[in-house]
């Protein structure tokens, strides 16, 4: 019963967009803009159906994998994270339902803006970045290469650099709403591939460096 009271306010803000779906049904029609391109333009409609299925991916999924992993990590890391590892859920159920809503104004409206979207993602990833630090070894939360997974101190480093450029790069997101339509999806997949590739590149030097000395 203790967990499960512990449990509800994970379950309350991951059954936000359910609601709000629920609230909008009626108004929407069958076909609805389910994609939109960098520019803001609509590209694809489909079954409003596929808004549940939209909701399950983004918010359930999300939530339930969070739940399990604890549970199931064979290092036993996780669950000594307590407190931390719930803000970590907090913060991504968080995020998660806020995008579903957001997914679903903009079915509503037929209008997107990517330029909020790009900033929010930062957003989180900054936070991420600032919490990478703290993340202990595990298989499934952090940048898991052969070489981070193999090596508690190149998981250790290279968790502190991927933190560093995650954050900036976050920040860097944010920001994107200010250019141009046009830039900002190529200057945000940019930003996603450096903070992605640069910690995978970085593991593999230091795991060579560790085992030549």
């Amino acid at each position: 019963m203790e967990k499960f009271k512990k449990e509800i306010p994970f379950l309350a803000i991951a059954l936000i967009p359910f609601a709000y779906l629920i609230y909008i049904w009626n108004r929407l029609p069958e076909k609805v803009p389910m994609h939109w391109n960098g520019a803001g333009e609509i590209d694809r409609y489909g079954d409003k159906k596929e808004l549940v299925a939209m909701l399950c991916m983004l918010v359930g999924i999300t939530y339930f994998v969070f739940l399990i992993i604890p549970y199931v990590d064979p290092k036993q890391k996780l669950q000594n994270m307590g407190n931390k590892l719930n803000n970590l859920r907090m913060i991504l159920t968080l995020f998660m339902s806020g995008l579903a809503v957001f997914i679903l104004y903009s079915v509503q409206q037929k209008s997107s803006n990517p330029g909020f979207v790009f900033a929010i993602i930062g957003l989180l990833f900054a936070f991420l970045g600032n919490y990478f630090k703290t993340i202990k070894p595990n298989y499934f939360i952090g940048i898991k290469t052969p070489w981070t997974l193999e090596n508690e101190e190149v998981w250790k480093k290279t968790h502190i650099i991927g933190g560093k450029l995650w954050f900036v790069g976050g920040l860097l997101m944010a920001l994107t709403f200010l250019l141009p339509n046009e830039m900002q999806l190529y200057t945000f997949l940019g930003i996603t591939a450096v903070i992605t590739i640069v910690p995978i590149v970085y593991s593999y030097l230091e795991f060579k460096k560790i085992k030549n000395q």
